[in-house]
């Protein structure tokens, strides 16, 4: 089992930000939208699209706007197209970036985040500039059942996960046992944990850094706020960053 990289613990935070200004009904539109295009609206066929629909679900998507984001993949509604871009750059201090973005306007969405960038040091780079610097993976975040959740019950769960055929990696973090996979495990290994009854929050594509980044705490809140003001465009549907965040860091953050 590996430490902890803190991030998703920002992301769950990131994820009550998003709902509260109604920014996450269109994110998981897109995610819908993209995985239809890249696998067709075959559920059974396309394991993208069962992860995208099945998180839209877990946050009360209602079915006709899932049919919508399929139908609008699909061409039947007149709508622009949506399509997958992914840029890269880099951060201050040469932390490196992945954008992971769906957009109906490219010139937009790379004017957009070349401005942000660029007011905070940073710069866009080219196609295959940070990507070297990631793996993809598979990633599962599994709650730990009860009220009150301990850290023994989320070591004896982790200790169990890891047995499972497919698994890489298993970490332990503010309260959710992680667990990485080889991408094209990630269908399969999902099933099984369902299977076993585990409590699945989560199950998505990421991008995994090979190395992190450490920092001085305030040199850390400054690019996690500069992360949050990229996430806030609103074709930026997830970020990846090699930067390594630490518990005094995450602590002064949220504060």
């Amino acid at each position: 089992m590996s430490g902890h990289s803190k991030w998703s613990t920002i992301k769950r935070k990131k994820g009550a930000a998003d709902a509260r200004r109604g920014q996450l009904f269109t994110r998981l539109a897109r995610e819908i939208i993209v995985a239809v295009r890249e696998g067709g609206e075959d559920i059974e066929m396309n394991f993208r699209l069962r992860l995208a629909i099945d998180r839209a679900k877990a946050n009360n998507m209602p079915n006709d706007t899932i049919q919508r984001a399929i139908d609008r993949a699909m061409g039947r509604t007149g709508e622009a197209e949506i399509v997958e871009v992914l840029y890269e750059g880099y951060a201050p201090h040469g932390v490196a970036l992945l954008l992971d973005t769906a957009t109906d306007n490219r010139n937009r969405t790379v004017a957009d985040v070349r401005y942000v960038l660029n007011r905070a040091g940073g710069s866009l780079g080219e196609t295959g500039c940070v990507s070297w610097l990631f793996d993809l993976k598979g990633y599962i975040a599994l709650d730990v059942p009860g009220e009150d959740e301990s850290e023994e019950e989320a070591e004896a769960m982790a200790l169990e996960v890891m047995d499972v055929a497919g698994v890489e990696d298993v970490r332990i973090e503010d309260e959710i046992v992680e667990v990485y996979t080889a991408l094209n495990d990630l269908g399969e290994v999902r099933d099984t944990l369902a299977r076993m009854g585990y409590k699945i929050s989560s199950a998505e594509r990421v991008y995994e850094p090979k190395s992190n980044i450490s920092l001085e705490t305030a040199e850390t809140i400054k690019l996690l706020k500069l992360i949050d003001r990229l996430e806030d465009l609103d074709d930026v549907q997830r970020i990846f960053s090699n930067l390594e965040i630490t518990d005094e860091a995450l602590a002064a953050y949220e504060d």
